[in-house]
């Protein structure tokens, strides 16, 4: 089974380990047990995997705060933006931007193409017909992760349950305005937290996966924003074409916080 969600992120070397995209877990005393995943906190869970998975094509935005521990024991806070296109089952094009990182992905016709405009640079694997199969090549071949990938799967549900102990509906919060369901999942090596909008459209508004084990806890936050699950997408969206004089590498080289260098 893939290891979805709380992979979210990539292995830091010079400053500490700190999980990126995409979960398992929150210690919250007294309110349950381990050992299970209540039935209110699996029904909404699986409600938003389902309406997810379902949607023939959205649009959303996302801010992304990266937490590292640096070598002093010190918590740095890392952040980056970007949006994402989706159109089942075998295109995407997706941005991220920040102080270290200004890269687009894009998915069409079986290529999967991740370029970093920093670096005028791009790299492409073949054969990759689906969303699914398109962010585990990415995983695998470059380390590389689209932001919240673990909810771009055609079914997020069996992923973002692997090594889960427990699961607990916290009841309603409000994110960026919006009166959500706060559900927190514990699994072995991460606790994660997300928060759903409530009703037709069980849309994720937030999501934390914290890396419990590391020194500091580091934490990698998604907020989503601007969804929009009936957009009108011209396919032209999802084809690279080459700038012009950009090379063409084997591979890309990734930072400590797993995005594309600059250079």
């Amino acid at each position: 089974m893939r290891r979805s969600g709380l992979r979210a992120g990539t292995a830091v070397s010079a400053i500490v380990v700190t999980c990126l995209l995409f979960v398992l877990g929150l210690p919250f005393a007294g309110v349950r047990a381990q050992g299970a995943v209540d039935a209110d906190a699996d029904k909404i869970l699986r409600g938003m995997s389902d309406y997810l998975g379902h949607l023939v094509a959205f649009t959303a935005e996302y801010d992304v705060d990266t937490q590292v521990i640096d070598r002093s024991g010190q918590k740095l806070d890392f952040n980056s933006t970007g949006s994402v296109i989706v159109q089942r089952p075998g295109s995407i094009y997706a941005t991220r931007r920040g102080g270290f990182v200004d890269a687009e992905v894009f998915l069409h016709g079986g290529t999967v193409t991740v370029y970093g405009r920093n670096m005028h640079a791009y790299v492409q694997i073949g054969s990759v017909d689906t969303i699914d199969a398109a962010i585990e090549a990415l995983r695998a071949h470059f380390d590389v992760d689209v932001a919240g990938a673990d909810l771009l799967y055609a079914n997020p549900y069996p992923g973002l349950l692997t090594d889960v102990i427990s699961g607990v509906d916290l009841g309603p919060a409000v994110v960026d305005g919006v009166t959500c369901e706060h559900l927190a999942f514990r699994a072995a090596k991460v606790d994660w937290q997300i928060w759903v909008q409530p009703g037709r459209k069980p849309l994720p508004l937030m999501y934390i996966i914290t890396s419990k084990w590391v020194t500091g806890a580091p934490q990698y936050i998604v907020h989503l924003r601007n969804w929009n699950v009936n957009p009108t997408i011209d396919r032209q969206r999802f084809v690279f074409v080459p700038p012009q004089g950009a090379r063409k590498l084997d591979t890309i080289p990734t930072n400590v916080l797993g995005e594309i260098k600059g250079g």
